[in-house]
């Protein structure tokens, strides 16, 4: 079972990821997580990787394209895996489809997280991130138990800059231009289901794995 997920920043779409991959023992592949691996291995590909990104540049499609040939023939990915945040463009689609097509594997589905933007924009402001332990939380959904101070660790929380309102804007312009063009890229493939993704969490997965059950 290959499932991509595709949703603007914000949407859910990372951790409902990690949900289904500890339920269902599927590898949650996000580019960087495999930059991050290949760079940290001193692979070939992980050398040319650095080279791009210490040069503050964008790292070629066909690296990557390299980078996920290696990472979906290992033995965690026999039973399935889920593609997070990959593939971004239709050429990035189409190099994505002639890979799985040489390994004789296909895309069984492809989830669209599906979220007003202006949802998105009062979800993705309102976080405050804890600096020195990581620990999220929401002015409105989700706050701590004093307000301004991190529960776990009693950090001062702080707003990261890409939670910001004219960098999330700036965010979903990206996403709007080059990545919802995937979205009929698939629907064309009859391999696009939507979830509401303005749902809570639990009804969200509820929702996906019922998808993914009519899929088998």
């Amino acid at each position: 079972m290959i499932t991509v997920f595709l949703g603007p920043p914000g949407s859910g779409k990372g951790t409902q990821a990690k949900k289904l991959s500890a339920q269902k023992q599927w590898p949650q592949l996000s580019t960087g997580d495999m930059l991050r691996l290949a760079i940290s291995e001193g692979t070939p590909l992980g050398q040319k990787a650095n080279s791009y990104i210490s040069a503050g540049a964008l790292v070629p499609d066909d690296v990557v394209i390299g980078l996920i040939r290696e990472r979906v023939s290992r033995p965690d990915c026999e039973a399935g895996f889920i593609l997070d945040g990959f593939p971004r463009t239709i050429p990035q689609a189409q190099a994505l489809d002639q890979l799985l097509s040489e390994q004789s594997k296909k895309i069984a589905g492809v989830a669209l997280f599906e979220i007003a933007d202006s949802e998105l924009v009062n979800r993705l402001t309102g976080r405050r991130t804890c600096p020195s332990c990581g620990s999220m939380f929401h002015i409105d959904t989700l706050k701590p138990k004093k307000a301004g101070v991190c529960d776990q660790c009693g950090t001062t929380l702080a707003q990261r800059d890409d939670d910001k309102e004219e960098v999330i804007r700036k965010r979903l312009q990206v996403y709007s231009n080059q990545t919802f063009p995937l979205v009929e890229y698939y629907r064309t493939q009859g391999k696009l289901f939507v979830l509401d993704a303005r749902k809570s969490p639990e009804q969200v997965m509820t929702n996906l794995v019922d998808q993914l059950k009519s899929l088998k």
